[in-house]
């Protein structure tokens, strides 16, 4: 019998992940992921998924399915991966994805060494994805329902981690998981998804900088293209490309963020226009299949979590990192977010974006 360690939320997917592997007859070990104290991040007790509440749901669910249970502390590995480079991210004018980094160092690299030490033969989330096997290679795939796929998140698996990782819910659709759920009597099967950073839950990630740093971010210049002083912004790590609301800015026009320059502490604003490229450049890349294309190939592309994908061209470059060229301009490209790459279901893998490589004017 296959052995399968299962990371448990507290939420109603991982809870149903749990419940369809040891219902295939898996031997299953339910686990849940202390990722921080909540006096570190500055939050209220009960606000996160690393409540007691949390821990409780998912302690509850695993008796009910009749697995065993373990609470595991990755405190240290979480403040020194995910926490502090968010921080870092910011400090440095850029946009972070902190999922992406949780995934990457913590479920899939922490939590599956974990798994190795126990004899477990997989680890499962309750993440929509799926994973195949051609009898070459192991493939990531879009999850069946297109509205909660979460493969965007996951391009930094590897061979290895693919082969052993279970996705119970990539084949099916949020409803039904909520249905399972219900019928087979679990408290948290009408549960709020989480929408915001674990670690941010009122979403204010500027005073969360200044509470964990304990520095003042200090005001600087808003300016436009040429240079020219517009105004006065209040922290550099206040504003996200692309930004419009909370400018405080009086103009003929809608003013937006263009770029941010942390050396000369002066954020860049333009008009709505001027917010759109044509190609990125990333940095970090992460090829699932094991080698960049030899030749400039035809994907989609995804710069943000939930864009559609758009169509480009992808071409590895002579120091390693990639270069994206989209079919169409696109809107406010972050350099700190992923874009990550597309072929049909098929995710190619992804990296982290570095700057944009040209401007459409």
């Amino acid at each position: 019998m296959k052995r399968v360690l299962i990371a448990m939320s507290g939420g109603v997917d991982s809870s149903v992940a749990a419940y369809l592997l040891h219902k295939q007859g898996y031997d299953c070990v339910g686990v849940t992921m202390k990722l921080y104290e909540n006096e570190t991040v500055g939050c209220k007790r009960g606000n996160t998924c690393c409540s007691l509440d949390d821990i409780e749901d998912a302690r509850s669910v695993a008796y009910r399915i009749g697995i065993p249970y373990h609470v595991f502390n990755f405190t240290a590995d979480f403040e020194g991966q995910v926490i502090r480079r968010f921080v870092d991210a910011y400090e440095h004018g850029c946009t972070p994805n902190p999922c992406i980094d949780c995934n990457r160092y913590l479920k899939f690299e922490r939590l599956y060494h974990r798994a190795c030490e126990l004899g477990c033969d997989f680890i499962a989330t309750g993440h929509y994805a799926r994973v195949t096997h051609d009898g070459a290679q192991y493939t990531l795939r879009k999850a069946v329902d297109a509205g909660k796929d979460q493969s965007y998140v996951l391009y930094s698996m590897t061979q290895e981690q693919l082969a052993h990782t279970l996705f119970p819910l990539g084949e099916l659709h949020k409803d039904e998981v909520r249905r399972i759920a219900k019928e087979q009597g679990f408290l948290n099967a009408r549960k709020h998804d989480s929408q915001d950073i674990c670690f941010v839950p009122d979403g204010d990630y500027a005073s969360f900088l200044q509470r964990y740093t304990g520095k003042i971010y200090p005001q600087g210049n808003f300016v436009d293209a040429n240079g020219t002083v517009l105004g006065t912004h209040r922290g550099i790590v206040r504003y996200t490309i692309g930004q419009r609301k909370g400018l405080g800015i009086a103009a003929d026009t809608p003013l937006y963020v263009r770029e941010k320059s942390v050396r000369d502490n002066t954020v860049t604003l333009c008009r709505a226009h001027e917010l759109f490229s044509d190609a990125l450049e990333a940095t970090d890349c992460n090829w699932i299949a094991g080698a960049p294309p030899v030749q400039p190939r035809a994907v989609t592309a995804r710069i943000r979590y939930r864009q559609p994908e758009q169509p480009a061209s992808v071409a590895a470059l002579p120091n390693g990192n990639l270069r994206v060229t989209f079919d169409e301009p696109q809107r406010a490209i972050a350099p700190g977010q992923a874009v990550v790459l597309y072929d049909g279901d098929t995710v190619l893998g992804g990296a982290t974006i570095a700057h944009e490589a040209s401007r459409s004017r």
